[in-house]
Order: C-alpha cells, then sequence, then structure tokens
C-alpha cells in the first residue's frame, strides 16, 4: 500500500490533534471538579443528573413554602393569643358586673372598659398580615373581614376559605383560618326563647330569665331540643308546683316545686337548659321554652357589645344578672373555640417543623447524589493526564521524526 506525502502529514496531525484533546479536557475536569462536562461524557449519568436538579429545584420552592407557611401561622398565633388575653379579661369584667352591690355608675364604668376592650378585639380581628392581606377573611385576603353595623351589632364580610400552601410533594398545609370559623360560629348559649302566660293567673307576680344553655353536652341529648320545645305548667291547686310538659305531645317530662313559700327566686335546671323564675306564683301559670334556629350561633363581639349596652343603660338586678350569664357562658364558649384553632395551628407548626427536617434530609442525600454523579475523583484524574502528557510528547516527538523523512534523503 503506497502512502502518499500528505497522507502522513494528515494523520499525524490528527493524531497530535487527538492527543491534545485528551490532555486538554481532564485539565478542564481538573480545574472545574467535574467529572461531566457534557452529556456526550457519560450520557445515563447527565439524565440523572437533570432529574436531580429538578428535584433540588422543587425542594428549594418546598423550603420557601414552608418558611411563609410558618411566618404566617406564627403571625396567626401571636394574635390569638392576643384575642385570648383580651377574652380573659372581658370574662374578669363580667363577673365584676354580675356583683349586685354595684351601682350604676360603676356598672358604666365596667361598661366603658368593656368597650375599650371591644375595639381592641375589632383591630385584632381585621388584623393584616405582611402582604398587606387580612388574616381572617378567608379567601377575601383584600376584603375587610369584620364590619360595625349602624346598630352596633358585627358582620362578617369574609369568606369560610382556608388558604394553603404546598410544603411536600403529597402535603398541602392550611395557613389560615376563618374569622367565621373562629369568631362568629360561635355557640349561643341564649338561643331559647321563654313565653310567661299568666291571663290564668289573675294577682300573678311571677317572671321569668331569659332561658340558658348552662350544658351543652346535656342539652345536645335532649330530645325537647331543639324540636318544639317543653311547656312548663304551675298547678292551680299549688302554685309552687309545677309539671313540666313536651310540646306538642303533651306528655309529662319531670315534676318539680319551688323550694319554700317565702321563696321568690328560685332556678330551673331541665336536661342542660337553666331559667330563672322570680316573683310569686299563685298557679295556673304556664311558660313555653322554644328553640329559636336564628340564633344558634353569636359572634364574641356581639356578646361583648350586648353586654356593655346592658351595663350602660339603667337596668334592673335581675336583667343585669340575666345579661352577665349569657354573657359568661358564650364568652367560655368563644374561648373554648379560639383555643381550639390555636391548637389546630401548634399541630401544624410542628407539621413544618417535621417537613423542614425531612425537606433538609432529602436535600442532603440529592446533594450527596449529585457529587458522586458530577465531582471528579482527583486522583484518578491527575494519574490520567500524567499518562496523557506522556503519550502527547512521545506523538509530538515521533511526528517530527515522521515528518523529516524523505526520498530526497537518500538521494546525494
Amino acid at each position: 500500500m503506497r502512502i502518499s506525502t500528505i497522507q502522513a502529514f494528515n494523520n499525524g496531525v490528527q493524531g497530535l490533534q487527538r492527543n491534545y484533546a485528551n490532555v486538554t479536557r481532564t485539565q478542564e475536569q481538573i480545574s472545574t471538579g467535574n467529572r461531566i462536562l457534557t452529556p456526550a461524557d457519560d450520557p445515563v449519568a447527565s439524565v440523572r443528573l437533570l432529574q436531580l436538579e429538578q428535584q433540588q429545584s422543587v425542594l428549594a420552592q418546598h423550603k420557601d413554602n414552608l418558611t411563609a407557611a410558618n411566618n404566617s401561622l406564627t403571625q396567626e398565633e401571636v394574635t390569638l393569643n392576643s384575642v385570648n388575653t383580651i377574652l380573659q379579661r372581658v370574662r374578669e369584667l363580667a363577673v365584676q358586673a354580675g356583683n349586685g352591690a354595684l351601682s350604676q355608675s360603676d356598672r358604666q364604668s365596667i361598661a366603658a372598659e368593656l368597650g375599650a376592650r371591644e375595639e381592641e378585639l375589632f383591630g385584632l380581628m381585621n388584623t393584616r398580615n405582611a402582604r398587606g392581606e387580612y388574616l381572617f377573611a378567608g379567601f377575601q385576603g383584600k376584603t375587610q373581614p369584620f364590619v360595625r353595623q349602624g346598630d352596633g351589632s358585627y358582620s362578617y364580610q369574609g369568606d369560610e376559605g382556608q388558604r394553603k400552601l404546598q410544603v411536600a410533594s403529597s402535603l398541602d398545609l392550611a395557613i389560615s383560618d376563618s374569622g367565621k370559623k373562629i369568631f362568629q360560629n360561635v355557640t349561643n348559649a341564649g338561643r331559647l326563647d321563654a313565653a310567661l302566660d299568666a291571663s290564668l293567673a289573675p294577682g300573678s307576680t311571677l317572671s321569668v330569665s331569659p332561658p340558658l344553655v348552662q350544658d351543652e353536652v346535656v342539652f345536645a341529648g335532649n330530645p325537647a331540643f331543639p324540636g318544639t320545645g317543653i311547656e312548663i305548667r304551675f298547678d292551680p291547686t299549688d302554685p309552687k308546683r309545677y309539671d313540666i310538659y313536651d310540646i306538642p305531645a303533651g306528655a309529662v317530662l319531670a315534676s318539680g316545686r319551688m323550694d319554700a313559700d317565702d321563696v321568690t327566686s328560685d332556678q330551673l335546671v331541665f336536661r342542660g337548659v337553666s331559667v330563672q323564675f322570680d316573683g310569686v306564683p299563685v298557679g295556673g301559670e304556664s311558660i313555653q321554652i322554644t328553640a329559636d334556629p336564628s340564633r344558634q350561633k353569636q359572634g364574641i363581639l356581639d356578646t361583648i357589645s350586648q353586654l356593655r349596652t346592658s351595663l350602660e343603660n339603667p337596668a334592673t338586678g335581675l336583667q343585669v344578672r340575666d345579661a352577665v350569664a349569657v354573657a359568661l357562658t358564650n364568652l367560655d364558649h368563644g374561648m373554648s373555640t379560639v383555643d381550639s384553632v390555636r391548637g389546630e395551628i401548634g399541630a401544624r407548626l410542628n407539621i413544618i417543623d417535621s417537613t423542614q427536617t425531612d425537606n433538609e434530609d432529602v436535600a442532603l442525600v440529592n446533594k450527596s447524589v449529585q457529587a458522586d454523579l458530577r465531582e471528579l475523583d482527583y486522583a484518578e484524574a491527575l494519574s490520567r493526564l500524567s499518562f496523557q502528557t506522556i503519550v502527547l510528547e512521545a506523538s509530538q516527538q515521533s511526528y517530527i521524526k515522521i515528518a523529516g523523512l524523505s526520498l530526497f534523503n537518500k538521494l546525494g
């Protein structure tokens, strides 16, 4: 086979270029610390690295979401702690207001502080987060959730939505709570009505306080509520004695009597419902107690407002007693609801802590696998570079000698 001079020259140059490229590539690997410089270096590992980088991006987003969720829930927890502190003070004021020895000016002084606490609580319920959105408005973050009406009552303008963030591949965590759930959907102890009929008892001084549901557990198992209700009838022949009937069946459910003939105030507790009798019955009176479905729930602000109004206006001791009794029970219900939500927030914060730990562990494993796939074995690379350098130098010297060969050297 005949080899031309140009062919020998080209083969030598290609060999030099190939050896030089190998040395250059190894030097780049050493300088960057990466074994894979292009996908062609290791196609399988390159695909795996791309998948790991995508997973790392998702983990970084979850980490940001966890931080945002923690900030939001922490702010909500701090706000509810402040709400609970105010409610405890309001309850103390309600207990003070129930003191029968207080004068009207004393009650008005208590009402003044109740008004200040009411305003403070109103501001907390309309708290904004760092983005300027209302914390307790549900999905309606730009809408003020609680608004005072012209008659002094309060209405909720938000919705019942609960904002969530994805903090893991299959975990969406609630980062807010609806103000309606926390502050409005509070069980109303004063949701029953009492109607006294004394038309068959001339001369009667009997009066009855608004019924109070003082034991929700017992009341929930009461077959008479929230059905039609019950009727209390005083015996015409024994005025202190009464029977309790089911409405409308008319079956006798229980019987009782006022404690003594000289007692003008007595309390009836029946199936979780408390009713206060005042005055002296003469027999023949009847009292119907029925449930009002429209008053099943009452907001915390409305409870405080109603108590404040009762104390501001001149009222009898019995009216104050009844207003305080309802307010205290409703405040207890409200505080229980707030505490329940605080417990839920604490559980979510615990989930954030554990999820953050899991996220960091997975990210650490991810980086370790990437390092195994991408990073260079310096000992192997330096040994290879030394060998490739020797090969390059040998090829250079061989090319010089081969290139110097010519038939003209044999002529002479």
